[in-house]
């Protein structure tokens, strides 16, 4: 090989050397923007995701939607937003009011152990009785239109309650009952009246609710969620100094068994007080 043509050789050599450093120059400029941009959007979309989440947290939830919703009562209700439910004989002279919290341990003991005897004297037309229910379990304090973060299973059981009460006054109590039952009714932590299934499944055990496609629509759709709120505040607002469920009031005076806190959750307590308060 003559000295030129080596010479043009490794010219030409040289020139795809540098033509290749060129193109890998252009190869890694376009993986450094790729690699800029894709930075960016996932900057960006965190950002997005961030901000999205922050609105998302104070957006009002659910049941704080609801707390000036227009009201739907149940039948059998009377009063402002229906919140006035009275069950029992017109021949009953006297009122006995009861307040209660669907989730509540100790309201559940005395329908348990004095639910059939309080039935049984309703029955007889010894009173009526004037339901009130509380949500407060729930962390609740509708008097400063507060909504808790301990669970929404009073809110929900009570709206149920509100579905039954719409069929009939005993589909009402006969429900109430089953949920305090000790088949059914949960620790005070478990939340389990959240759950629609889980309340349509206890009113399965109510002849008046089984299969009752109307009821179990209501409780689904949440029709009464609103007038459970209007309930809970009128627990939250009562005049008869009531701040702990089971609670008992006749002719404006608590029913206690000890004249001082405590609940009556015996037989004998409920018929030695109540019986008192009815000669009074």
């Amino acid at each position: 090989m003559s000295k030129r043509n080596s010479q043009t050789a490794k010219t030409a050599a040289r020139e795809r050397l540098r033509q290749e450093r060129e193109r890998q120059a252009k190869r890694d400029k376009a993986k450094r923007q790729i690699v800029v941009a894709a930075s960016v959007v996932a900057v960006l979309a965190a950002a997005g995701g961030i901000g999205y989440a922050v609105v998302q947290a104070n957006k009002p939830g659910y049941w704080d939607g609801l707390k000036d919703a227009e009201v739907t009562a149940p039948a059998h209700t009377t009063g402002a937003k229906g919140t006035t439910v009275v069950i029992g004989k017109d021949s009953a002279k006297k009122t006995l009011k009861v307040y209660e919290d669907p989730r509540c341990p100790v309201c559940a003991q005395f329908e348990q152990t004095v639910g059939s005897t309080v039935k049984k004297d309703l029955d007889d037309g010894k009173f009526k009785i004037q339901f009130t229910g509380a949500t407060f379990l729930d962390g609740d304090s509708l008097k400063n239109g507060k909504i808790g973060a301990n669970g929404e299973g009073s809110k929900n059981a009570l709206s149920a309650l509100g579905a039954a009460l719409n069929v009939s006054p005993d589909a009402f109590l006969e429900y109430k009952s089953a949920l305090y039952s000790a088949k059914f009714h949960p620790q005070e932590t478990d939340d389990k009246f959240k759950s629609d299934d889980y309340l349509l499944k206890v009113a399965a055990s109510v002849p008046a609710l089984k299969g009752n496609a109307k009821f179990e629509q209501a409780v689904k759709n949440g029709t009464y969620d609103a007038w459970a709120l209007a309930m809970s505040k009128t627990f939250d607002t009562n005049k008869d100094g009531v701040t702990g469920t089971p609670g008992f009031v006749m002719d404006g005076k608590q029913l206690t068994a000890d004249g001082k806190r405590a609940p009556l959750l015996t037989v004998a307590d409920f018929e030695r007080v109540v019986g008192a308060a009815l000669k009074g």
